[in-house]
């Protein structure tokens, strides 16, 4: 896949002018976004990476275009994990619904800052040493392990919501004021500079997403060896994330057999990164550092079949399971 200088820039160009449009059009004015709303930009923003992807299958072809939808399903599906660690830290937080919007964003903002850099740095891993994939199917398999024995102890993402050593360093480095000053990241108090308790919000986002992106980026990779693919297929995950937060809203306790679902597609990934390094196996204590052919590969339409069929499952399970609950708690 061949992708010239001024494409990138055009791309990269085009996914910062649709943030910039977000970030304008949704915190100019603080808000809480109708379900209504939630679900239009919702659906513009799937429609937008939906439209490039049909463009990267029309002019790269079959293989690529499938390997596009299979990255961006499964990042978008890994940032439906990160709704319910944002929504612990609003409510740790207790920001006001109506200022939401504006730190989300720039949380939203600052990961596909960081995850441009994990993916430059992943791919010039790769491209050097093909030994990477090991490591890199070997974290997916201990964080699909991990995630599933979480699910199976009941444990929430409470966790996770705890003040994080960046954020507690932030603290005490930034004067900082104890109420909210509307939307507001920097008051002027007594000629003073502080920052307010949305700032270090946009901080705990940020860094939670860093977090998530030590999954994410590896998953991608394994589906994908295109840098191109891998970063737009983050970055439009990351696009619409804001809307999907408030469509989802109470819908996010319900999905309770999702974290099995992410578990199986990062397992899975996992094991295909692992078969794929083998192919390539240059380790001279593997098979004396010949490639290993009786390897099987997995084609990339039988990844994207994995994946879909994954979710579908998974999510019609979740509201199978909790539909009787969710009617006794509106007859409530």
């Amino acid at each position: 896949m061949d992708i010239p200088i001024w494409l990138w820039l055009a791309t990269a160009g085009g996914i910062i002018a649709l943030f910039l449009f977000d970030f304008v059009f949704h915190a100019r004015k603080p808000h809480e976004p109708s379900f209504k709303e939630a679900a239009a930009w919702s659906t513009f923003f799937i429609a937008v990476a939906m439209l490039f992807g049909a463009g990267v299958w029309a002019i790269w072809g079959p293989r690529y275009g499938s390997e596009y939808f299979a990255g961006f399903i499964t990042e978008k599906s890994l940032s439906v994990d990160n709704l319910f660690v944002f929504v612990i830290i609003m409510a740790r937080f207790a920001v006001p619904r109506i200022y939401q919007q504006k730190v989300l964003l720039l949380g939203i903002a600052i990961a596909l800052v960081m995850r441009a850099l994990f993916i430059a740095l992943g791919a010039a891993a790769i491209s050097q040493f093909s030994w990477v994939f090991y490591l890199f199917g070997a974290f997916l398999i201990y964080t699909a392990v991990h995630l599933a024995q979480t699910q199976l102890s009941d444990s929430d993402h409470s966790d996770e919501g705890q003040p994080s050593w960046v954020e507690r360093q932030a603290r005490r480095v930034f004067p900082s004021t104890s109420e909210y000053h509307g939307n507001q990241l920097l008051v002027r108090d007594a000629g003073k500079w502080l920052v307010t308790p949305l700032f270090f919000v946009v901080v705990a986002l940020g860094f939670t997403d860093l977090l998530f992106a030590l999954d994410s980026i590896p998953a991608i990779f394994g589906l994908t060896k295109e840098p191109y693919i891998v970063f737009t297929t983050n970055a439009f995950a990351l696009l619409g994330l804001l809307q999907l937060y408030f469509l989802l809203g109470g819908l996010l306790d319900r999905l309770v057999y999702l974290g099995f679902g992410l578990s199986a597609i990062l397992g899975f990934i996992g094991i295909k990164l692992i078969l794929e390094a083998l192919h390539t196996n240059n380790l001279p204590f593997i098979n004396d550092g010949q490639s290993i052919h009786w390897a099987p590969e997995i084609p990339i339409w039988l990844s994207l079949t994995i994946i879909i069929g994954t979710l579908v499952i998974t999510t019609v399970a979740s509201l199978l399971k909790t539909r009787g609950i969710n009617r006794k708690d509106t007859q409530s």
